[in-house]
């Protein structure tokens, strides 16, 4: 998952270039994407706090899980939002 993710990651951040010097930044179309990216990544980043704050409190309480179980856990929404932003700036 990890190696998927940073594929996609550099994948999307070329097409973003790509997009950036291609349009206008004042256009509607970038605007939009722009707003969404932002949103995108700040959402993943409260999914993933949420995450990490479970594992703290459950370690606290003694029900701990492995490491392996809580980076999957951690990095999923990073990786859903990765993988979606590709496929819809490859169409």
């Amino acid at each position: 998952m990890a190696f998927e993710l940073w594929s996609t990651s550099l994948s999307t951040i070329a097409m973003r270039n790509h997009l950036w010097q291609t349009q206008p930044f004042f256009s509607p179309k970038m605007m939009q994407e722009n707003q969404r990216m932002v949103t995108e990544k700040l959402e993943a980043s409260m999914e993933a706090g949420l995450v990490m704050q479970k594992a703290l409190l459950n370690s606290m309480s003694g029900t701990q899980a492995p490491w392996w179980v809580t980076s999957q856990r951690t990095m999923k929404p990073y990786h859903q939002r990765s993988s979606a932003n590709s496929r819809r700036l490859a169409k």
